[in-house]
């Protein structure tokens, strides 16, 4: 054991030295302009390439009834028309420079990322200010984007039994915080949007003052800077959107729910509440999250795959997040298998960990993998811009990112445990089955 340590110590300080052989946070180099928003800067000369990613501080947790799915709508809509480039230009205009873009939208945040040769650097500030500052809401392109955003939310629920279930398992984990339903939103509220209900959102969301925009790439900082200081200062700042209070009270039991389409056999969902990605024991949490379902070692493959039977898919995921969210749990049982045995399984793993904690194998494995992964994520410059804006968003600040081996191999086999007791109780938990609807005739 001691050899295996050693070994996997020494491996960690290996990754940990070629992480920051390529960066460090002082190469990062931050500047906020006039109109409050916030540039940050990664100069990266190994390519003829750069990106943007514009990170809004807006996502479902900003909706409330009746106006549920607009965060993700305006993803849609963003590109589609505004006053120097019309419905679709934006993609043409870029596609024509060389470029490609994309967007995604989540419960906290709506990012849109560019990526381009270096000579498309002006264009696409031209771009982007262009939809900023004039979006264009024709009401004709609104109905085309309704319907397709309505047959987006028929078709994932048709189709994806985890949609099915997650959308119930958050609908009654949650009972009054935003996180409760869906980033596309309630199919009523979606039919209902009025042009007001957008251009209200609009206003207060996509406000130069409301974002984080990062480039990496083979950019000057001081020609990045002479484009902003051009193409996005001169946007008017709004008010700052008001602050989400909502705090969501303490579970006092366990909540079920069931739900019936047609499945071959029983989907089970485990949900239980956690901190925010800023609490501290969110790298206990994360590397609970690896033990139990990274790889065919991890403790659901083995126990419920490997060695019983009893699941043909198992995994577990935790997802970044600005409030306190949830941890989930989800397997979809094998031929024969009942629902509720599958579910006393799941929560075996989960007590056994409670009970009797983890191995320092076990421990090391999943800290060398983390640190793989952010090594990865961080050898292009997608993946550099990607991770410093989350880590500014949901960490607080980008040098955080250059901080995370440290976290990590920080956790405790004592923490693990102690987070394994903490969180994963009974009555913090709401439990989804997803059943066939032929079962319950």
């Amino acid at each position: 054991m001691k050899q295996f340590k050693k070994f996997s110590l020494s491996l960690l300080l290996l990754l940990s030295q070629a992480l920051f052989a390529q960066n460090k946070a002082s190469d990062v180099v931050s500047f906020t302009l006039k109109n409050g928003m916030k540039v940050m800067v990664l100069e990266d000369h190994s390519i003829p390439n750069a990106n943007m990613y514009l990170f809004w501080k807006v996502g479902s947790r900003n909706e409330y009834p009746g106006i549920t799915g607009l965060s993700h709508f305006f993803e849609h809509m963003m590109f589609n028309g505004s006053k120097k480039y019309g419905p679709k230009m934006f993609d043409r205009t870029m596609e024509a420079a060389g470029g490609s873009n994309n967007a995604y939208t989540t419960e906290n945040l709506t990012v849109y990322t560019d990526w381009f040769p270096i000579q498309a650097l002006e264009t696409i500030f031209d771009l982007e200010a262009d939809r900023i500052a004039n979006l264009d809401l024709d009401p004709e392109m609104v109905e085309s984007e309704r319907g397709v955003v309505l047959s987006e939310r028929s078709t994932g629920l048709e189709n994806s039994n985890f949609r099915n279930i997650s959308e119930q398992v958050k609908g009654a984990a949650f009972l009054a915080h935003p996180y409760r339903w869906s980033v596309i939103g309630y199919e009523s509220d979606i039919k209902n949007w009025s042009i007001e209900d957008l251009q209200t959102y609009f206003d207060t969301y996509y406000a130069p003052n409301n974002a984080v925009v990062v480039i990496s790439g083979d950019v000057s900082v001081s020609e990045v800077k002479k484009l902003a200081v051009q193409y996005f200062e001169p946007i008017v700042s709004k008010a700052t959107p008001r602050a989400i209070h909502t705090v969501e009270p303490e579970q006092m039991g366990q909540k079920r729910v069931m739900v019936r389409k047609q499945v071959s056999t029983p989907n089970v969902m485990l949900a239980y509440h956690v901190p925010e990605t800023k609490h501290s024991d969110y790298y206990a949490l994360d590397l609970l999250n690896a033990i139990l379902s990274d790889g065919n070692s991890s403790r659901l493959y083995s126990e419920l795959i490997d060695k019983k039977q009893l699941a043909t898919s198992v995994f577990s995921y935790m997802p970044e997040s600005i409030d306190p969210n949830l941890f989930y749990l989800y397997g979809v049982a094998s031929p024969g298998v009942q629902a509720e045995t599958l579910e006393q399984e799941m929560v075996s793993v989960i007590e056994t960990i409670a009970i009797e904690g983890v191995s320092e194998r076990e421990l090391q494995k999943v800290k060398n993998q983390k640190l793989v992964a952010l090594y990865n994520s961080l050898e292009t410059i997608d993946g550099k811009s990607n991770t410093l804006g989350t880590y500014e968003l949901y960490f607080g600040d980008y040098r955080k990112m250059f901080d995370a081996p440290k976290s990590y191999e920080k956790v405790t086999l004592e923490d693990i445990q102690r987070v394994a007791q903490q969180y994963f109780k009974k009555d913090n938990s709401t439990v989804g089955f997803l059943m066939d609807k032929a079962d319950s005739l």
